[in-house]
């Protein structure tokens, strides 16, 4: 027996048993720890050991590793943010037992939503967000108790949101932001007594629905952000009663009505973002009962009346953004004494002049008041606090000298005063702010000579329609950033310094409209990235250099309204120019063979001494000898004896026709004894009889030059097929025959989800049915265009709904998916010779699928042409190379859906007015106008300009005039969904990438190219 020390024994009964119950909780929390490593190192494995957490080891305690949150030497917290977690989470993480803190965002976990934290008893806060969870959320997720916080954010969920969230009482913070929802909001909701903060944006899958009125509960709210959530309806009167409510932000919806004048009595009301809906009415007087307000931002509806004195009481106001609104009046004047360091009211119907204090209480950094009516002179405190960025009044009627502060102000990146009644020299220091990158003041009355030094930074320079006057200057090799400069229409003299060419950045030079003489500089080679050349109506002289032909870039070139001389250099044959114009100078000689084509018709007039070497462009042959005037003079007896010719031949003619015409009507009884035969493509729930004896005038929904369109119900009710009569009340002649063999043998082979889909064919001798699926909405024509047909003629509209710009972007994709699959998926290629908006019929969901294949041809082999037989097409569709060639490739198909892409970007026909759309649109662009006001007004948001304004340069590209120019339409259809917001796609966005996307408007860059690729193509 061992024996006990003897100074053990001599300590007394019961403190010995003091002891020994102290040392008991040490024993357990040694023991629970323990048990706790275990778990967060099998978590560890079975996650895949990540490197990030290395540390975690059995040789510490887990409340030493960084990640980890104790309490009482127990695990209550697990913070693994952004740590490349990419398996599920495993069940044995509620074997902590008192966890109460899970954090696992910013991973690539996937699956569905993870049932086995049900048993985590003690969970308060659940971060899940920027995962790859998917599938709907489940019902029973009120199980996860006494939950106070969860966010599941930028996932995949789907579905509906859960009304079982309705039972979770103890939550605190809801977000559910950035899904693919796409039911309704659950009105349970409501019933989170507790809820501070309610975080659901980004969900524009959802029905469109109203706020629900269960949502007026929700007292405690502080935070409410439902940014493009697809909401309808007013703005609901019960936010009134949300007394401290901070941070409200509806943008992006669809809401509508006045902005309830409750809304600003809330004293805490810090942050209000309303902007991008349709609202109305005017901006409410209590606005200045919002002495908390920070932020407002109301930009981008139908407001309209004067902005309400209120405004200028809310001292603590740094953000006010009301641009594009119907707003009238003058600027309040006490709006200057506010600390503002964002002000832009642009594009409304200002009037008055501004506040003279704007800038003096603030460090102002951004002020635009462009497109107005304001007058008066800018105010002299706008740069006082040295931070502003972007000073932007053009399009208005101010005027006056430009103040001397404007050459003082450090960090002015951007100025545009263009459009506007400015008068005087440009203050000095204004040419060389360091931090300039951006200098437009067109359409003034500035006068004075151009600088010799420039900003280090300044790109852009546009000064046209001014009063500058001089040389310009050699110093101008300074000006080594500029890309862009534009001094058309001034009175700018003397020589084109050879300085200029070595501007190496250089895409566009605009000089034309001045006075300036001599020869073109010949040292232009270095010009490696100019795409614009504009040297037109001035005094040049002599040769055009040939080295202009080596510029590899160069697509407008407009030398016209000169003294040139020479001939064209053969150089010029290797440009591909979609713009060429070297009319009005004394040109010879002949013109280059490349450029002897339509696309260049009116690029040469009023030279009378230039040729070619065939007569495509009307001008002379330099092949043809002079003869004497007597020798062109024909003898009258050759004349009588070619008038004898003609009518002998009309006689034959007219003969022939009365037989042809007698021979058809005694066979036309033999048509009703013809045999119809069926070919089927597709399972059918029809026969031929159901088609046949329903050919009825009744069912007729439209006609063309090849016959009738019918729509025919099934046997099935509330089916239809539609069916395309090839026929007319003659015979089916040959062109009618070749049509229907393309249709049936193009469409009878091939299968794509945007290709109208053949069901079968029903032919006779001399009729042939072509039988379709039904498309419920019709053409695109008729969305687009008929509304203002029918109105023109009196007639209910055919269609008073407007699609909205994403529903013409998604056609758009569609289409270009179905093209692109023709072009580069089949072999042989199929090339359609006939897109066109009528011809892309929109199923009930508008789905876009391509119709009419009957000029369709298919190509031999990959990339190979196809010899021509005919024009075909329609007038407006037509690529301008149709009238000279004999052989078509795909490039024909991308001109024709460049009309499509400008006509769904500007809502024009496309022969609006004197000239075709794709001639309309190239003007518009090349004059240097701003693309915003080619869009279609019924559809222009500010959130989906930057996408417009890409397809229309599309559009652009793909109507060049020039074939070899043309994108392809695979790389088109990439651009598309360049183009086409993250909710079409299951892309996954980093979490900076979706922080940063409300403010800037910006696109992941996890797409299949990014912004350069589609700049370098558009």
């Amino acid at each position: 027996m061992t024996k006990l020390p003897l100074p053990f024994l001599e300590i007394p009964l019961p403190l010995l048993l003091i002891l020994l119950l102290i040392s008991i909780p040490f024993r357990v929390n040694s023991q629970s720890q323990n048990t706790e490593q275990a778990i967060l190192l099998g978590l560890k494995q079975q996650w895949g050991d990540p490197p990030s957490i290395q540390s975690w080891n059995s040789s510490s305690s887990p409340c030493k590793w960084p990640e980890i949150e104790c309490a009482e030497g127990s695990v209550t917290g697990i913070f693994l943010q952004n740590i490349n977690i990419t398996k599920k989470i495993p069940s044995t993480i509620c074997d902590l037992k008192n966890l109460t803190f899970l954090d696992l965002s910013y991973n690539f976990i996937p699956g569905e939503f993870p049932k086995v934290l049900y048993n985590c008893s003690k969970l308060q806060y659940l971060d899940l967000s920027q995962n790859y969870f998917v599938g709907p959320i489940p019902e029973d997720i009120y199980r996860i108790q006494p939950l106070q916080y969860i966010d599941l954010g930028a996932n995949n969920f789907s579905g509906n949101i859960p009304k079982g969230i309705g039972n979770m009482t103890e939550l605190k913070t809801l977000k559910l932001y950035q899904n693919q929802f796409n039911g309704t909001w659950p009105k349970e909701i409501g019933n989170l007594a507790n809820l501070e903060v309610l975080s659901m944006p980004y969900n524009d899958k959802f029905v469109p629905t109203a706020l629900p009125e269960e949502f007026g509960r929700l007292r405690k709210l502080t935070f409410l952000w439902m940014r493009s959530s697809n909401l309808i309806g007013q703005i609901p009167d019960y936010f009134s009663n949300f007394s401290s409510l901070e941070h409200l932000d509806l943008a992006k919806n669809n809401l509508v009505g006045a902005i309830p004048s409750g809304l600003f009595l809330i004293k805490s009301l810090k942050f209000v973002f309303l902007f991008a809906n349709r609202l109305s009415g005017e901006i409410p007087s209590s606005i200045e009962a919002s002495t908390s307000l920070e932020k407002l931002d109301v930009s981008a509806n139908n407001l309209n009346g004067s902005i309400s004195e209120g405004v200028g009481k809310l001292r603590n106001l740094t953000v006010l953004l009301l641009f594009e609104n119907q707003l009238t009046g003058e600027i309040p004047k006490s709006i200057g004494q506010l600390p503002l360091i964002d002000f832009q009211v642009f594009r409304n119907k200002l009037s008055g002049t501004l506040p003279p204090e704007l800038g003096m209480h603030s460090k102002l950094e951004a002020f635009d008041v462009s497109e107005n009516q304001l007058s008066g002179q800018l105010p002299e405190h706008l740069c006082d606090g040295g931070a502003l960025q972007g000073l932007v009044a053009f399009s208005n009627n101010l005027s006056g000298e430009v103040p001397k502060w404007v050459g003082n102000c450090p960090n002015l990146r951007i100025v545009r005063l263009e459009g506007n009644n400015f008068s005087g020299e440009v203050p000095s220091g204004l040419w060389t702010l360091f931090n300039l990158s951006t200098l437009m003041l067109s359409d003034n009355l500035f006068s004075g000579g151009l600088p010799s030094k420039l900003a280090s930074n300044l790109s852009r320079v546009e000064i046209r329609d001014n009063r500058f006057s001089g040389e310009i200057p050699v110093g101008i090799s300074s000006w080594v950033q500029l890309v862009v400069f534009d001094a058309r229409n001034n009175w700018l003299s003397g020589k084109i310094p050879a300085e200029l060419t070595s501007l190496s950045h250089l895409d566009s030079l605009f000089l034309g409209g001045n006075q300036l003489s001599g020869e073109l500089p010949s040292e232009i080679i270095s010009w490696k990235l100019l795409t614009t050349l504009d040297l037109s109506r001035n005094k040049l002289s002599g040769q055009i250099p040939g080295v202009i032909g080596s510029l590899p870039h160069l697509n407008y070139l407009d030398l016209s309204h000169n003294q040139l001389s020479g001939e064209i250099p053969s150089e010029f044959g290797n440009l591909m120019l979609n713009s060429l114009n070297l009319s009005y100078n004394q040109l010879s000689g002949k013109i280059p063979d490349q450029l002897n084509n339509l696309a260049y018709e009116n690029s040469f007039l009023n030279n009378s001494n230039l040729c070619v070497g065939s007569p495509i462009l009307g001008l002379p042959s330099c092949y043809t000898k002079t003869r004497d005037s007597n020798n062109n003079k024909m003898p009258s007896i050759y004349l009588a004896m070619i008038l004898v010719l003609v009518l002998v031949v009309l006689l034959v003619t007219v003969l022939l026709s009365l037989c042809k015409l007698s021979d058809y009507r005694r066979k036309k009884h033999q048509r009703n004894l013809a045999i119809w035969k069926l070919t089927s493509f597709q399972r059918l729930n029809f026969t031929d009889l159901n088609i046949l004896s329903n050919l009825t005038e009744n069912n007729i929904i439209g006609s063309g030059g090849s016959g009738k369109v019918y729509r025919i119900p099934t046997d099935h009710p509330g089916q239809f097929v539609a069916v395309k009569s090839i026929c007319n009340n003659k015979t089916l002649d040959h062109k009618l025959e070749k049509e229907f063999l393309a249709e049936v043998e193009i469409l009878g082979t091939i299968r794509h989800s945007n290709i109208v889909k053949l069901l079968c064919c029903i032919s006779s001798e001399n009729s042939k049915l072509l039988v379709y699926e039904y498309m419920e909405n019709h053409s695109l024509d008729r969305w687009l265009h008929g509304k203002k047909r029918k109105s023109s003629t009196g007639m209910n509209s055919v269609h008073q709904m407007v699609l909205n710009w994403p529903r013409r972007l998604q056609i758009a994709i569609g289409t270009a998916q179905g093209l692109s699959y023709m072009h580069h998926d089949c072999s042989p290629p199929i090339i359609h010779r006939d897109v066109k908006s009528s011809n892309i019929l929109l199923d009930s969901e508008f789905k876009a699928s391509i119709a009419d294949f009957g000029l369709a041809k298919m190509l031999e082999k990959q990339g190979e042409s196809r010899t021509m037989s005919a024009v075909a097409g329609s007038f407006g569709y037509f690529a301008p190379e149709y009238a000279y060639i004999t052989k078509v490739n795909e490039k024909i198909d991308v001109y024709s859906f460049g009309i499509v892409l400008l006509e769904l970007v500007t809502g024009r026909e496309p022969n609006d007015e004197d000239m075709n759309l794709a001639e309309w649109a190239l003007r518009h662009s090349s004059e240097g106008k701003s693309i915003t006001d080619a869009l279609d007004d019924e559809i222009k948001e500010l959130c989906y300009l930057e996408e417009m304004t890409m397809v229309f340069k599309l559009g652009l590209k793909c109507t060049s005039k020039l074939p070899a120019n043309r994108p392809s339409m695979r790389e088109i259809l990439q651009i598309l969904c360049w183009c086409s917001p993250p909710r079409a796609y299951t892309v996954k966005k980093k979490g900076s990438d979706f922080d940063v996307a409300p403010l800037l408007g910006s696109v992941s860059s996890n797409y299949k190219i990014n912004r350069e690729d589609v700049d370098s193509l558009v």
